[in-house]
Protein backbone atom coordinates (compact mmCIF):
# COMPACT_ATOMS: atom_id res chain seq x y z
CA UNK A 1 0.00 0.00 0.00
CA UNK A 2 1.38 3.56 -0.32
CA UNK A 3 0.98 6.99 1.18
CA UNK A 4 -1.89 8.10 -1.35
CA UNK A 5 -4.00 4.44 -1.00
CA UNK A 6 -3.80 5.28 2.80
CA UNK A 7 -5.03 9.26 2.01
CA UNK A 8 -7.73 7.48 -0.14
CA UNK A 9 -8.82 4.59 2.06
CA UNK A 10 -8.84 6.50 5.26
CA UNK A 11 -9.78 10.20 3.84
CA UNK A 12 -6.60 11.79 5.66
CA UNK A 13 -5.96 15.60 4.58
CA UNK A 14 -2.72 16.05 3.29
CA UNK A 15 -0.55 19.26 4.84
CA UNK A 16 2.49 18.95 2.71
CA UNK A 17 4.70 16.55 0.99
CA UNK A 18 2.77 15.61 -1.97
CA UNK A 19 5.69 14.57 -3.80
CA UNK A 20 6.14 11.73 -1.33
CA UNK A 21 2.84 10.02 -2.15
CA UNK A 22 4.06 7.23 -4.22
CA UNK A 23 5.73 6.13 -0.88
CA UNK A 24 5.58 2.27 -0.19
CA UNK A 25 4.46 2.13 3.52
CA UNK A 26 5.65 -1.15 5.21
CA UNK A 27 4.42 -1.01 8.80
CA UNK A 28 3.50 1.29 11.40
CA UNK A 29 4.38 2.90 14.80
CA UNK A 30 2.46 5.29 17.26
CA UNK A 31 4.59 7.13 19.42
CA UNK A 32 4.53 10.50 20.90
CA UNK A 33 8.31 10.94 22.51
CA UNK A 34 10.70 11.77 19.99
CA UNK A 35 13.62 10.01 21.69
CA UNK A 36 11.63 6.55 21.78
CA UNK A 37 10.69 6.97 17.97
CA UNK A 38 14.20 7.64 16.48
CA UNK A 39 14.86 4.64 18.57
CA UNK A 40 12.69 1.88 17.60
CA UNK A 41 10.00 3.21 14.63
CA UNK A 42 10.95 0.60 11.90
CA UNK A 43 11.86 1.94 8.23
CA UNK A 44 9.07 3.24 5.82
CA UNK A 45 6.50 2.97 8.66
CA UNK A 46 3.29 5.57 8.77
CA UNK A 47 3.66 7.25 12.03
CA UNK A 48 0.69 8.14 13.79
CA UNK A 49 1.42 11.12 16.43
CA UNK A 50 0.11 14.33 18.11
CA UNK A 51 3.18 15.96 17.74
CA UNK A 52 2.92 19.14 15.33
CA UNK A 53 6.05 21.07 15.34
CA UNK A 54 9.48 20.70 12.74
CA UNK A 55 11.30 18.24 14.86
CA UNK A 56 9.06 15.50 13.51
CA UNK A 57 9.47 15.75 10.40
CA UNK A 58 13.56 15.47 10.98
CA UNK A 59 12.80 12.13 12.77
CA UNK A 60 10.92 10.91 9.95
CA UNK A 61 14.01 12.04 7.62
CA UNK A 62 16.21 9.87 10.04
CA UNK A 63 14.01 6.80 10.53
CA UNK A 64 13.52 6.99 6.86
CA UNK A 65 9.48 6.72 6.87
CA UNK A 66 6.79 6.56 4.61
CA UNK A 67 4.67 9.34 5.88
CA UNK A 68 3.49 11.45 9.31
CA UNK A 69 0.11 11.72 10.36
CA UNK A 70 -1.10 13.78 13.01
CA UNK A 71 -3.72 12.62 14.74
CA UNK A 72 -6.86 13.95 17.32
CA UNK A 73 -7.32 17.23 15.01
CA UNK A 74 -3.69 18.85 15.76
CA UNK A 75 -2.66 20.84 12.96
CA UNK A 76 1.20 21.19 12.09
CA UNK A 77 2.96 24.67 12.59
CA UNK A 78 4.16 27.16 9.04
CA UNK A 79 7.94 25.20 9.91
CA UNK A 80 6.45 21.68 10.15
CA UNK A 81 4.62 22.24 6.88
CA UNK A 82 7.43 23.77 5.06
CA UNK A 83 10.46 21.22 6.19
CA UNK A 84 7.52 18.51 4.99
CA UNK A 85 7.60 19.95 1.72
CA UNK A 86 11.23 20.27 1.45
CA UNK A 87 12.00 16.90 2.44
CA UNK A 88 9.28 15.44 0.93
CA UNK A 89 8.09 13.59 3.72
CA UNK A 90 4.26 13.25 3.10
CA UNK A 91 2.61 15.11 6.31
CA UNK A 92 -1.37 13.80 6.80
CA UNK A 93 -4.16 14.93 9.49
CA UNK A 94 -6.64 12.92 11.21
CA UNK A 95 -9.50 14.59 13.31
CA UNK A 96 -9.52 11.26 15.44
CA UNK A 97 -8.11 9.49 17.48
CA UNK A 98 -4.40 7.49 17.11
CA UNK A 99 -6.03 4.27 18.45
CA UNK A 100 -9.15 4.56 16.15
CA UNK A 101 -7.16 5.03 12.83
CA UNK A 102 -4.04 2.53 14.01
CA UNK A 103 -6.86 -0.19 14.50
CA UNK A 104 -8.20 0.19 10.69
CA UNK A 105 -5.01 0.46 9.38
CA UNK A 106 -3.89 -2.96 10.99
CA UNK A 107 -6.86 -3.96 9.88
CA UNK A 108 -6.18 -3.15 6.14
CA UNK A 109 -2.91 -5.08 6.39
CA UNK A 110 -0.16 -2.56 7.40
CA UNK A 111 1.25 -4.44 10.28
Amino acid sequence: MTVNDLVEKFALQTAAGEKGLDRLVKSGYCGDLLSDVMANAPEGCVWLTIQSHQNIIAVAVLREMACIIITGGHTPDADAIDKAGKEGIPLLLWPGSAYTLAGSIYTAGIK
